[in-house]
């Protein structure tokens, strides 16, 4: 069945709004819960609101930074250390 993007929105918007979660929703519409996941996803994507892969991906890219320069300060501080020692 087609569904107009005016009820896929709104079908959203309940979930929001009302903070259901995506499987009681489908169930009180009759929908299928992997249909529903799928336009809150396609909705999150439209109106650039971070879904939880993007925040994932976002938090290792900081992690990486963060293992980069903490293993620089780990190098000059063993120089440092290093040098003291002589």
């Amino acid at each position: 069945m087609k569904y107009s993007k005016e009820f896929k929105d709104s079908t959203v918007q309940l979930i929001f709004n009302n903070n259901e979660s995506v499987v009681t929703i489908a169930q009180d519409l009759g929908l299928n819960p992997k249909t529903l996941y799928h336009w809150v996803t396609k909705y999150k994507k439209d109106h650039n609101i971070p879904t939880r892969e993007s925040r994932f991906v976002e938090n290792k890219e900081s992690d990486l930074e963060e293992l980069k320069r903490l293993r620089r300060e780990n190098k000059i501080l063993k120089q440092e250390r290093d040098i003291l020692k002589r």
